[in-house]
């Protein structure tokens, strides 16, 4: 089945929102480590109004421009690489942090980062970039962009621990303030 791109875009929202948020929206439940079967997924998502087969699932998979989902190794199953709200185990390994991590957010909500760090919030973990620039995309998202410097390296000497997603997204538990820094406020220069 080929989709079109409204349509991939439409089931890849869908999804995101099943693999990570609400797996009962296509009647499905994920296993402790967030794995669904695809052929319960296929059919919840088809039941739910989401027409898709598996040559379509593997097409928004494999396109998916922040790698958001990934298949184990016979192709069997499915789930989210990270971003989970509801309570699973991805499976990661804690790993050392580069020097420094970024984060992306809004204006509005610098105050009270500031103050406070930076939180999972409805999720499990904090997210964190490896550069400013996917920072910026991501607090582009959610209103006037900032980027903050996540002093990676020295939360990690600290004993805090990070642990990096498959799609390349750095997690840890918390932001402390003491370790960001206010950086930018205006898209980063690439070079």
């Amino acid at each position: 089945m080929e989709l079109s791109k409204k349509q991939a875009v439409r089931t890849s929202k869908f999804l995101s929102l099943v693999l990570r948020h609400q797996p009962e929206a296509a009647g499905i439940t994920l296993d402790a480590h967030g794995w669904a079967e695809v052929a319960a997924l296929l059919n919840g998502m088809n039941g739910a109004g989401f027409p898709c087969d598996a040559e379509a699932l593997a097409e928004i998979v494999r396109t998916d421009e922040k790698q958001r989902y990934a298949f184990n190794a016979d192709g069997t199953k499915i789930r989210a690489s990270q971003g989970h709200s509801v309570s699973v185990n991805p499976d990661l390994t804690e790993t050392a942090p580069p020097q420094v991590l970024w984060h992306g957010t809004a204006t509005r909500f610098l105050e009270c980062i500031m103050q406070e760090g930076l939180k999972p919030m409805s999720r499990q973990y904090v997210h964190l970039s490896r550069d400013a620039e996917t920072a910026y995309k991501v607090g582009l998202r959610h209103g006037k962009p900032v980027i903050l410097r996540v002093d990676a390296q020295r939360m990690a000497q600290d004993g805090m621990r990070f642990f990096l997603a498959a799609n390349g997204v750095w997690l840890t538990d918390a932001v402390p303030p003491q370790y960001l820094q206010i950086t930018e406020t205006a898209k980063p220069e690439t070079e």
